[in-house]
């Protein structure tokens, strides 16, 4: 059975679906392997690191014929009408934004699996793309604001005097704010964040973090059965938006991290809250590809408002691309050990799995997924 990995359409995505590290680890499941020349090398891979792994280096049109075809981001309409029938896509594909091309999955009878949608459960873990790829995104985060930063994190005493730590605070507390926090408490700062649910709270001080939030009776159940955040009140979004506004006035940094699943990225930090930052501040918008927390994020620009950088940098997980490659080729290759039978070197669905249940959005020509019909 073929297994081949494309290079991405988006310049934007730096990512590659599939390490020289992960090559052994997907042969030993009785596939070949076969990668689109020059798909790693904004990864930092050259086709000579794949070629002594293992794999074979050849044109477009032959890795879209594989039995499975993996991707990073959703292909192209043409790509995707270009897929060898009745193989297997398997990648983020963003079901939420890219229903225009369901059809052309379901004409050519591709099964398609998004990575983004494996459930929340502990067997599903090592699986999981979106906590792999926002750890990364978490600490690039502090990174990116370290540099835009004109000053330092830590307290330094030096004879010439004192310089005071930086004050950083996190709006949204998942696995991207917790990584967050842990990388700026590294790097000397003090940490306070905020979230709806109150379970973050306990997180957030056992990595030394100052937690802000909301006590109400909406923010007890304020998480959804798969872990994240649910969608408040317009009254609850109006408490928040009062302590958010008190607390920001005296930070130095602000990472925004909230996003909802198929849902506009909601705002928590306004124009007016910038204003009140003070100049020479830093204000990280994870959530810009989701239309934003801050409304004056600029996808992939750096916006200076009142003399506050606010930094609008898409695809963060990219950014440490190589680091980011190794770990979602390793989730995917979890996921297709549920899927291959070795025996009988072919795939297998089973629809009683939940994980497979979770992730299949089309299947013999039809989308399974309620959600997306």
């Amino acid at each position: 059975m073929l297994l081949s990995a494309i290079k991405e359409n988006d310049n934007n995505e730096t990512r590659v679906s599939i390490s020289p590290e992960s090559v052994k680890l997907f042969s030993r499941l009785g596939l070949e392997v076969i990668i689109e020349n020059g798909a790693g090398e904004t990864s930092g891979y050259q086709n000579s690191n794949y070629e002594e792994a293992g794999a074979k280096i050849v044109t477009r049109s032959e890795c879209l014929q594989a039995d499975v075809c993996l991707c990073v981001r959703m292909p192209n309409t043409e790509d995707i009408n270009n897929l060898k029938s009745n193989s297997l896509l398997i990648g983020i594909l963003n079901p939420y934004e890219n229903k225009s091309e369901f059809s052309n999955l379901n004409k050519n009878k591709i099964s398609s699996c998004c990575m983004e949608l494996i459930p929340r459960i502990s067997r599903a873990q090592s699986m999981d793309v979106l906590s792999s790829q926002a750890n990364l995104a978490g600490y690039r985060s502090v990174i990116d604001a370290a540099e835009q930063f004109g000053k330092a994190f830590p307290m330094m005493m030096t004879a010439a005097g004192r310089v005071n730590p930086a004050k950083v605070m996190i709006l949204g507390v998942g696995v991207a704010g917790l990584q967050a926090i842990a990388t700026a408490k590294r790097l000397g700062a003090v940490v306070s964040a905020t979230d709806v649910r109150a379970a973050t709270k306990e997180q957030v001080e056992s990595l030394g973090g100052k937690f802000i939030m909301v006590e109400d009776d909406e923010a007890q159940n304020a998480e959804t059965e798969g872990g994240y955040a649910k969608e408040m009140s317009e009254e609850y979004k109006k408490k928040q938006a009062q302590l958010i506004s008190e607390t920001v006035a005296k930070q130095d940094i602000v990472i925004c991290t909230a996003l909802i699943p198929g849902k506009k990225a909601p705002v928590l930090i306004t124009e007016e809250m910038v204003s009140s930052m003070i100049p020479g501040s830093v204000v990280i918008d994870l959530a810009v590809e989701a239309g934003g927390n801050c409304p004056l994020s600029k996808m992939n620009e750096i916006i200076l408002h009142n003399g506050v950088k606010i930094v609008g940098y898409g695809n963060v997980p990219g950014r440490v691309a190589k680091d980011a490659s190794a770990l979602y080729a390793k989730n995917i290759f979890n996921f297709l050990s549920l899927l291959i039978d070795k025996e009988n070197k072919k795939i297998n669905f089973d629809f009683e799995d939940e994980i497979i249940n979770s992730v299949l959005l089309t299947y013999d020509g039809d989308v399974r997924l309620e959600q997306f019909k």
